[in-house]
């Protein structure tokens, strides 16, 4: 079963991630403390650790969560990246909204080639539709809507 492996968020744009063990996730805004709180649709990046370790396989080198700028790492399964698709972690209601794109600043904080290798791999954007605390070891789950 999916679980979350790690929470990030940054206070302002081309701030570091911070690592937390919890985050408030406000239904229709998005995570408390990060810069995309108040948003319209970006609420929350989600990510896969596996995509992570098979963009570092493309990179040759590791890929640490927290510098790909995305907000929760999920662990034992890929994000679902499909519009529509609705990720449940707890009693917080996410829907993906649209595949994520690697900033090619990437190349520059983990290295030459690294928006490439995240290419498809980037994870998920989310809008909050139901709120609540997201905590490190939550189990996460999903199902996608047919088109």
């Amino acid at each position: 079963m999916p679980v979350i492996h790690s929470i990030h968020v940054a206070p302002g744009s081309r701030l570091p991630m911070k690592p937390v063990s919890s985050v408030m996730a406000e239904a229709g805004k998005g995570l408390v403390g990060d810069r995309y709180h108040g948003t319209r649709h970006r609420h929350v990046s989600v990510q896969s650790l596996e995509s992570l370790r098979e963009g570092a396989d493309l990179l040759g080198q590791e890929i640490p969560a927290e510098l790909t700028r995305r907000n929760i790492t999920v662990a034992e399964s890929v994000v679902p990246r499909k519009p529509g698709s609705i990720i449940t972690i707890g009693a917080v209601k996410l829907e993906v909204v649209r595949i994520a794109a690697p900033c090619r600043l990437l190349d520059d904080t983990i290295g030459r080639g690294a928006a490439r290798a995240l290419h498809n791999r980037a994870g998920s954007i989310c809008r909050i539709l139901e709120g609540g605390v997201i905590e490190v070891g939550d189990c996460a789950e999903w199902q996608n809507r047919e088109a």
